[in-house]
């Protein structure tokens, strides 16, 4: 039987280079739509990137199956594409919780361009879903979206740090309402858009339907 003390550290590592191996591929993708370079060195590289492709499929998970790497705890989602920081595609937004409030900070580069220099409206609601799940969160258990309902204000600048910030006005059994907001770093109180979410924690019987085995994760 292995000493859960080197489980532990297997682990600590694994997420370790999970997160090494997402900022890499953050770097990497930014390079590629930022790129300008001729069609045959962009054939050549796309042929390179296949190639790791193998290595890294040569033990993997399925839909339905946690991520080892997250040791089964629902509060650690190192792919959460919004912040998980194994993710290639998330920013990654760093959350903290300050006096029942939930405050994301990330940068957006040109992966998320939407208008030119602005971030793309759905990367704005993705990242407005994920701080009311973690506002919903600080009543002591997670909940699933079930309204979200956002008002753009002004466009998202690209390459500016964000502050999202997230807090719960109404609490009702397993339900919250909840509202978030999006500014920058430099000018908090300047909203850029605004969002108003409901979120509930699934009952026993809907998990079970919605999860199966994962329900514990998830109540």
């Amino acid at each position: 039987m292995s000493d859960p003390v080197d489980v532990d550290d297997d682990l600590a590592e694994r997420r370790r280079a999970a997160r090494e191996l997402g900022a890499a591929l953050r770097e990497l993708t930014d390079a590629a739509v930022r790129t300008e370079v001729d069609a045959a060195t962009l054939t050549e590289l796309a042929e390179q990137v296949r190639a790791l492709v193998p290595p890294l499929t040569a033990t993997s998970r399925g839909r339905g199956e946690p991520a080892t790497i997250d040791g089964g705890r629902r509060a650690r989602r190192t792919y959460n594409p919004a912040s998980g920081p194994g993710n290639p595609i998330a920013p990654p937004m760093r959350v903290e919780v300050v006096d029942g409030t939930a405050v994301g900070r990330c940068t957006l580069g040109l992966a998320y361009e939407g208008p030119p220099s602005y971030g793309h409206g759905g990367i704005s609601a993705l990242l407005l879903d994920q701080i009311l799940g973690h506002a919903h969160a600080t009543r002591g258990k997670p909940g699933m979206t079930v309204k979200l309902a956002l008002r753009y204000r002004r466009p998202v600048p690209l390459e500016t740090p964000l502050r999202i910030v997230g807090r719960v006005e109404r609490v009702d059994g397993r339900w919250t309402e909840s509202v978030a907001t999006i500014s920058t770093e430099d000018d908090p109180d300047t909203v850029l858009v605004e969002a108003s979410g409901v979120f509930a924690v699934p009952s026993a019987e809907q998990a079970r339907r919605l999860f199966g085995e994962l329900e514990r994760l998830v109540r």
